[in-house]
């Protein structure tokens, strides 16, 4: 999947819909307040690429519930090298990684340092693609919650497993959009 002017246009209006629900306000801010503590960890990451360290926190934030101690990749222990896909990440060196190892393998691994629209609809692109477009493909009328969770687009319906989709599952998470929403209403980042 490519990122379509079609595609843009749902990201802006959904990202215009966004609206973080209530019981999660506190939450969400409470991650803003942890990936800014730890901005200089993402920046030192993201020196050096197009890739801003807000987009670095936030995968961060997904991948391993902003765990210094566990992979970008997805959130398997350091260390040792990644077991759940991509498995044997990285490639390179000997365990235990660091995490700042760990995450620029990850980047590159995904490519990211090649991407550069980090355009608000680049940005949710890449977000989403990161996860899998599996929601897109297979289940068209749940919003990813990788994205959405915590907002108001979101209502149920997950992955709990690869390839194992459980329409009834709620996503505990935040969604990365609704951080990155938070972001950029308390001004520590602007977007495109």
């Amino acid at each position: 999947m490519i990122l379509t002017p079609e595609l843009t246009g749902e990201y802006r209006r959904l990202w215009t819909e966004c609206q973080i629900r209530s019981e999660r306000v506190q939450p969400t801010r409470a991650i803003v307040q942890k990936i800014m503590d730890n901005s200089a960890r993402y920046e030192a990451v993201a020196a050096g690429t197009v890739i801003p360290w807000w987009a670095v926190a936030l995968i961060h934030r997904m991948e391993a519930g902003g765990n210094f101690g566990l992979h970008l990749h997805n959130g398997d222990p350091l260390r040792a090298r990644t077991v759940q896909y991509p498995s044997g990440r990285p490639a390179k060196g000997d365990p235990p990684f660091t995490w700042e190892e760990s995450a620029v393998d990850a980047i590159l691994f995904e490519r990211w340092d090649k991407w550069t629209d980090w355009s608000l609809p680049g940005t949710l692109y890449k977000l989403e693609s990161y996860n899998g477009m599996g929601y897109r493909k297979h289940h068209p009328a749940v919003l990813t919650p990788y994205l959405w969770a915590g907002s108001i687009l979101y209502v149920r319906g997950k992955y709990t497993g690869d390839g194992q989709f459980d329409p009834a599952t709620i996503s505990k998470q935040i969604g990365a959009a609704v951080v990155l929403k938070e972001l950029e209403s308390q001004g520590k980042i602007a977007l495109v």
